[in-house]
């Protein structure tokens, strides 16, 4: 007899006993993780002789993708297990061992990020599941069917999905299997808009796990926590919950890729704190500037704390961002690694370094076309609408300055085409955003486009949402106002209304408002300013310099 069939007949006489099953799904619903995981390394025996040949492999395959979610192994063993039943093998098997092999299928498939392809396996094992009824495959398919529609940006229609597995795992009375779809439940109606109702769902799932060791879920609970804090603009209880939430994937597993999300969220809170830092010292350099006194020397120790604090930040956030780089392409996790593109992106659009801004911007993108990733897609093109904004504002490349300011609007207005296919409302507002600020340029001068965007933005975002996008807000507000304060000035002017002023202080303001841009429309060269408005570069130059615009003459 070949050598080859008589390993495959020694492992078919290895027994996949209905206790062996049993103990792990009791385990796994009740969250003994650590049990579990000890009862599977005593058998891997089991897993080394799984396949079509045995009896119950197909289910034990479908419970270990699960075990695999609460980190027994990596996402790997689940692709090796899965080569060893072949399509020639699987319509022999019986329904039963079938629709965990299609769980399993779906698992693969979700790790991977081919969500829709992942949606299609847990369908049709939820098909079979009708005939067989096992609310356990019930809890798990719905659940993992919401998950990959929550990471698509299809927030609704995820928990309608999450509804259903919550009333499955109800009716399996563990409090545990429903404190774990509770946290879901909680993640995606905090993207939804309702933080409220997310701590909520959020601290019943934290009472009933914190006796358990599902680190992995508990570590989840701490991280959607510290998101809905990131939020609202508590920066310091939100870097609390994230580096609890660290704690608590390391005590299972280091290289997880939720712990790499972690590590990207706290250093969008730590951009987001450098940048609150920035603009004090901005705000303290202008009081001193307008100080009568002008004294240099007062609060000097506290401007130079301030800036190596804030050097300090943002070096932290990019030792974050790299670090979770690397989870990101150990796991070949696309939408990872376009996360950390966009996050480093900001950090050195913040510091000025636009060629590396637009870079990061572009790198994102291709990741989210290539895999049709419109969240993905949205987020890149919003930063690279926020880099063509600052080419514009800092006069680079200055014979291409009206393009960057027309790529900004292109981008911003493809961003929202990306965010209106989701149900991701914070994508939505900052696409909103994105484009009223690239509409604030000036070869736009469509500010009551800009006006619109900004109103809704704010009707999608919380009252009480001040994180991410609020000092992006703030930025598009005060533009809007700076340009109605030049219509109000017109207004009166075409009135009559001067009061107090003389005919020489009118005219100096008017200047003031339109030498900078005629400057710009005549491509930053003063010597065509004076030819056009019949003046002279001196006078130019002293406007220009007076509006604080640093000038560049290419006569």
């Amino acid at each position: 007899m070949p050598a080859s069939i008589t390993r495959r007949a020694d492992k078919a006489n290895i027994n996949i006993s209905e206790r062996f099953l049993k103990l792990l799904r009791h385990d796994l619903t009740f969250r003994r993780i650590e049990r579990g995981i000890r009862l599977l390394n005593a058998n891997q025996d089991l897993l080394n002789s799984c396949g079509p040949w045995q009896e119950n492999a197909a289910v034990l395959l479908g419970y270990v993708a699960r075990w695999v979610e609460v980190g027994f192994a990596d996402s790997g063993l689940i692709r090796s297990l899965l080569a060893r039943f072949p399509d020639s093998a699987r319509g022999t098997l019986p329904a039963f061992g079938y629709m965990h092999l299609r769980m399993a299928d779906g698992f693969n498939s979700m790790v991977g990020a081919k969500y829709d392809e992942a949606i299609r396996h847990f369908e049709c094992a939820l098909a079979i599941e009708q005939n067989i009824e096992d609310n356990e495959l019930r809890v798990i398919g719905n659940y993992w069917t919401g998950r990959c529609l929550m990471r698509q940006g299809r927030y609704s229609d995820a928990l309608g999905y999450v509804a259903k597995s919550r009333k499955a795992a109800l009716e399996l009375n563990p409090r545990e299997t429903t404190a774990v779809v509770r946290v879901l439940e909680g993640r995606i109606v905090f993207e939804q808009g309702n933080s409220h109702e997310a701590e909520m769902l959020l601290g019943e799932a934290e009472k009933v796990l914190a006796n358990t060791d599902d680190y992995i879920t508990r570590g989840n609970i701490d991280f959607v926590y510290g998101k809905i804090a990131a939020q609202k603009g508590k920066y310091e209880q939100a870097l609390q919950r994230f580096t609890k939430a660290i704690e608590e994937y390391e005590r299972r597993d280091p290289h997880l890729r939720n712990f790499a999300r972690c590590e990207v969220s706290i250093a969008i809170v730590k951009r987001l704190l450098a940048m609150q830092i920035r603009d004090r010292i901005d705000r303290a350099a202008e009081r001193r500037r307008g100080s009568q006194t002008n004294d240099a020397s007062r609060g000097g120790s506290t401007h130079q704390y301030s800036k190596q604090y804030l050097l300090r930040l943002r070096e932290e956030a990019l030792e974050h961002l790299r670090t979770a780089y690397e989870v990101f392409e150990r796991h070949n996790d696309y939408r990872g690694k376009g996360e950390v593109y966009v996050a480093f992106g900001y950090l050195h659009l913040d510091h000025g370094n636009l060629d590396a801004a637009r870079s990061q911007g572009a790198a994102a993108y291709r990741l989210g076309d290539e895999k049709t990733d419109n969240v993905l897609r949205g987020w890149s093109r919003i930063l690279q609408s926020a880099v063509e904004c600052a080419r514009f504002d800092e006069r680079i490349e200055d014979a291409g300055s009206e393009q960057s300011a027309q790529f900004a609007i292109e981008f911003a207005r493809e961003a929202l085409e990306f965010a209106k296919s989701t149900q991701d409302r914070n994508l939505l507002a900052a696409a909103y955003i994105a484009l009223g600020l690239a509409h604030c340029v000036d070869i736009s001068e469509n500010m009551e486009e800009a006006r619109l965007c900004s109103d809704k933005a704010e009707e999608i975002l919380e009252p009480d949402n001040q994180g991410l996008l609020f000092p992006e807000l703030l930025t598009l507000k005060r533009k809007l106002r700076s340009a109605e304060s030049y219509d109000s000035i017109f207004r009166d002017w075409s009135q009559g209304l001067v009061g107090s002023k003389t005919f020489q202080e009118v005219s100096e303001e008017f200047a003031a408002i339109v030498i900078p841009k005629v400057w710009r429309r005549e491509g930053y060269k003063i010597s065509r300013v004076a030819a056009r408005l019949s003046i002279s570069p001196k006078k130019v130059r002293r406007i220009l310099r007076h509006q604080g615009i640093s000038q560049t003459e290419n006569s």
